[in-house]
């Protein structure tokens, strides 16, 4: 049965990468953050819109490995229509899980759950966290374009 789901959270990974939701610029941007994984090559930028009080819209672009791309996939989507503090509650969950510590269980991963695998290979972890982390530094610096 874990080989299953390892496998299935393999396909939706990939899936992400090849098929990326969410990729590309976001002209009226209100929010623009941007970083890099030195250790992968990965560089990602995020752009963000807000509108009363909420992710409007979410998209991204950059270069890197699998895991960086499919994370960043995953989170883009995640984004939108939620607050500043379902994010910062959505990102806190994810950092736990790669933790392995137990997850607030009422936050909805999506399919950021099937990163769940990627806290076996700690090298990786910094992929799959880079979106994140580059998102929470964005909306609490309130980088704008």
């Amino acid at each position: 049965m874990i080989e299953q789901l390892d496998e299935l959270y393999r396909d939706v990974i990939l899936d992400h990468f090849k098929n990326p939701h969410r990729k590309g610029e976001l002209p009226n941007a209100q929010i623009k953050a941007e970083g890099a994984n030195p250790l992968c090559g990965d560089e990602l930028t995020f752009y963000l819109t807000l509108a009363d009080g909420k992710i409007g819209h979410a998209r991204f672009t950059g270069k890197g490995c699998a895991i960086s791309q499919a994370s960043a996939s995953m989170l883009a989507e995640q984004l939108e229509g939620k607050t500043v503090k379902e994010v910062a509650r959505l990102i806190e969950t994810m950092k736990k899980l790669m933790r392995g510590e137990a997850p607030d269980e009422s936050v909805d991963l999506g399919d950021l759950e099937s990163l769940a695998g990627v806290r076996k290979f700690p090298v990786r972890v910094k992929c799959a966290a880079l979106a994140w982390n580059i998102v929470e530094q964005g909306l609490q610096n309130g980088v704008r374009m």
